[in-house]
């Protein structure tokens, strides 16, 4: 998913799919820890698209990114 359809997204549907991205990297990191994690590029992959999400919401809501990463 690239950055241009995130910003059409709403901020629930932003907040949803982050939720989404996390359980996914503490699943890679847990696989990859128990050495079942084949693709390690996965994790890097997962982490930019939680990055991407952070900076759409800051964004949307106007404050810069560091503070929407808080919850400010």
């Amino acid at each position: 998913m690239d950055i241009q359809s995130l910003r059409q997204k709403n901020p629930s549907e932003l907040l949803a799919l982050l939720t989404e991205q996390r359980a996914h990297l503490a699943d890679l990191r847990f696989r990859c820890a128990t050495r079942e994690l084949k693709n390690v590029h996965e994790l890097r992959a997962t982490l930019r698209m939680i990055a991407r999400i952070l900076t759409v919401l800051g964004e949307q809501r106007g404050v810069p990114v560091a503070a929407a990463v808080v919850g400010r």
